[in-house]
């Protein structure tokens, strides 16, 4: 017997016994962490999972199975271009406009396939900072200085994680480098033009089905938010079209999954969520049942959210109660971060970061949080490596990167980006005040 082990089995059985033991059940605080803890998970069940995560998984199946090795290594592998490979990643995040948890399929999706470590992780923090639609909404909300220095800040980071990255562990590329370098070409199976409509069209269903109401309520904001629904109607209507045309799928069952959305529609008066779910249900039903590439779609989408919920579920749930949602009180007292980002010294600007690193913010909710901690105190610096650090990543966002590219480079990319947001909220912060 190894009593190494041993002891170490014992030390944790006391540290859990002595927590239980003198777990403070009647505190307040604790009660309202737990509530806090619970609120955010079932806020995240009902506004991210459904248009968000599911239609994210299916996209991030769909680039597993559908999107050929060798396209991936052309563009985003060790041996591409530089130029061609930090712009197409930085790209392609920025258009998606998801959040932090959204994006981990899909970045998990092209790391598998062999992007390189660099671009990877650019197109990772591209996806949920350079938001087009949040930096707009922070311009308005929070000022065009804000605004403009979270857009240029973004960008630039994205790259320059993605190069540090790839410097540091180089090793580990020219590795992957080399690998590369002795596969055979792949056959392509289909013509590059559709797989650009089948992926524009998921993506268009996941960027237009999670499109947030506006602050006024005339312009082309909010006119498409008002059409949402309809947009995402005709994008599943074209969907269905490229699903029976370019991956042969029967046209009754694309039928029968149209009549009982339709169904749900009519008898639920409209419900968004059980229509979206319905078409879900219904796509997954169906190509679980095919044999050939469409079954092989749906085993990939169902792998990643097993690997990818339960820790994102646990996150949300960690967070919550250390930090409760907006305007309410976790573990964390919200008195303490509003004294600690008051200013803009480099002690108030790293904690920003941090905080903002740990903290889940679903897409376009840091602004308003960010509202009213401004308006309690909080510097233009703090603020602004919030924004950079915040909707980057979060507790649940992080234990997902870990279980796709390990710890070590997990901490650094995690490490880069508060080090990056704090300095530049220090900047920042010295010429707006």
């Amino acid at each position: 017997m190894n009593w190494k082990d041993e002891w170490k089995i014992l030390l944790l059985i006391v540290v859990i016994f002595l927590g239980a033991f003198f777990l403070p059940v009647n505190s307040a605080r604790l009660q309202n962490a737990i509530i806090e803890s619970l609120h955010m998970l079932k806020e995240y069940a009902q506004l991210h999972v459904i248009f968000c995560l599911l239609p994210a998984f299916f996209i991030a199946g769909a680039i597993s199975v559908f999107i050929s090795q060798a396209s991936v290594i052309k563009y985003l592998g060790a041996r591409a271009k530089k130029v061609t490979a930090y712009a197409v990643a930085s790209v392609s995040g920025a258009i998606l406009a998801v959040c932090s948890c959204t994006i981990l399929p899909l970045f998990s999706g092209i790391y598998k396939r062999g992007a390189g470590l660099g671009p990877a992780t650019t197109f990772l923090y591209s996806g949920p900072a350079i938001n087009i639609l949040a930096i707009i909404l922070t311009a308005r909300v929070l000022g065009v200085e804000i605004g403009v220095a979270r857009a240029v800040g973004a960008i630039v980071f994205s790259v320059i994680i993605g190069l540090i990255m790839a410097f540091i562990f180089r090793k580990e590329e020219q590795k992957k480098l080399e690998q590369q370098m002795a596969q055979p070409e792949p056959e392509v199976t289909r013509p590059l033009w559709q797989e650009v409509v089948h992926f524009g069209i998921m993506v268009l269903i996941l960027v237009f089905a999670n499109w947030g109401a506006p602050k006024v309520d005339s312009g082309i904001w909010a006119a498409i938010y008002n059409a949402k629904w309809i947009i995402t109607a005709v994008l599943a209507v074209l969907f269905g079209i490229a699903l029976n045309k370019i991956f042969k799928m029967k046209v009754w069952k694309i039928l029968v999954t149209t009549i009982a959305v339709i169904t749900v529609h009519i008898i639920f008066k409209g419900n968004p969520m059980l229509t979206f779910v319905t078409g879900i249900i219904g796509l997954s039903y169906f190509t679980s049942l095919d044999e050939g590439e469409l079954g092989d779609w749906f085993a990939s989408t169902w792998g990643f959210a097993k690997q990818i919920l339960p820790l994102l579920f646990i996150g949300v749930l960690v967070a919550g109660s250390l930090l409760g949602r907006p305007e309410q009180e976790g573990l964390i007292p919200s008195s303490w971060v509003q004294t600690l980002v008051g200013g803009n010294s480099l002690g108030a600007n790293f904690f920003a970061s941090i905080a903002g690193a740990f903290m889940y913010f679903a897409t376009l909710t840091e602004v308003p949080i960010l509202q009213g901690l401004i308006g309690n105190g909080m510097g233009n610096g703090p603020a602004l490596a919030l924004l950079l650090a915040g909707p980057a990543l979060s507790l649940p966002n992080m234990l997902v990167i870990r279980s796709v590219m390990g710890t070590k480079k997990t901490v650094v990319f995690v490490s880069l980006v508060v080090v990056m947001a704090t300095f530049s909220g220090v900047i920042f912060g010295m010429f707006y005040r």
